[in-house]
């Protein structure tokens, strides 16, 4: 009976860890989607409100039409930089200041765009007029810091770029010649035009052996005569041939011709 609650204890134990993991992967799963239906609301609120902004921009006159161009403007540059240095964060941890940086910005920006907004909503036109240089300025002034730290995001992946591909080139240029180098390793490399040394190095060698065989020749024959007179056969060439051979061409006997045939 012990070992028997002993193993009920550890299914049960087992069991609930497991219902323990469940909830737990099913809360982070329900928290994921909720962040990201939440962000894709932002961004859907976010693109209609620019698009609103744009048309008051556009179709309202005077200072309220003035007030709508620079949220528009605001929000255009900080978006700008924000995709920016996301994209460049993923292969550059240098960037993460940057994002910080604009972090900050985007408080001051949305500092600035509540008061846009309310003076939008302001009845005394002068009290507009008097507000709106001000409020531009100070939009001015955030719009130039995220353009700043935007181009300078921009050149800097550029030149990482420029620098990889000119160690790239190099590389396939180190390449392409090493493939070029087909002349074997015990090859002669003194020269570019080894082959045909080599060739013209053997044909004199087959002349020089052509003509030592041609001396030897001459030397034998030579021999022959050495210290007398040469004789006729000599002369005519038979005193090359061996003496058996010349001998036994002389006993074969001849083939009867037609005065031989006729005789009786």
């Amino acid at each position: 009976m012990d070992a028997l609650g002993v193993v009920v204890a550890l299914a049960a134990a087992f069991g609930l860890t497991l219902l323990i993991l469940a909830v737990i992967v099913t809360v982070k799963a329900v928290k994921a989607v909720a962040d990201g239906v939440h962000k894709q609301e932002v961004k859907a609120r976010r693109a209609v409100e620019n698009a609103t902004l744009k048309a008051k921009s556009f179709a309202k006159p005077g200072d309220p039409g003035k007030l709508a161009a620079v949220r528009l403007e605001l929000r255009t540059a900080l978006d700008s930089t924000r995709q920016v240095l996301q994209a460049g964060h993923v292969e550059d941890s240098q960037l993460g200041e940057s994002l910080q940086l604009l972090a900050r910005l985007d408080t001051h920006a949305a500092e600035l765009d509540t008061e846009l907004r309310l003076l939008e909503r302001e009845p005394d036109a002068a009290r507009v007029s008097a507000k709106l240089p001000e409020l531009r300025e100070r939009a001015d002034r955030i719009t130039h810091s995220a353009d700043s730290l935007r181009w300078a995001a921009q050149d800097r992946m550029r030149r990482f770029a420029d620098d990889e591909l000119v160690r790239l080139s190099k590389e396939c240029e180190d390449e392409a010649g090493a493939l070029r180098h087909w002349t074997p390793a015990d090859a002669p490399t003194g020269s570019a035009d080894g082959p045909a040394d080599a060739g013209a190095g053997a044909g004199a060698g087959a002349g020089a052996a052509r003509g030592a065989a041609g001396a030897e020749r001459d030397a034998s024959r030579r021999g022959i005569t050495a210290g007398r007179q040469p004789s006729a056969e000599e002369l005519l060439g038979l005193a090359a041939e061996p003496l058996s051979r010349l001998a036994e061409r002389l006993r074969k006997p001849g083939r009867p011709g037609p005065a031989a045939a006729d005789r009786p």
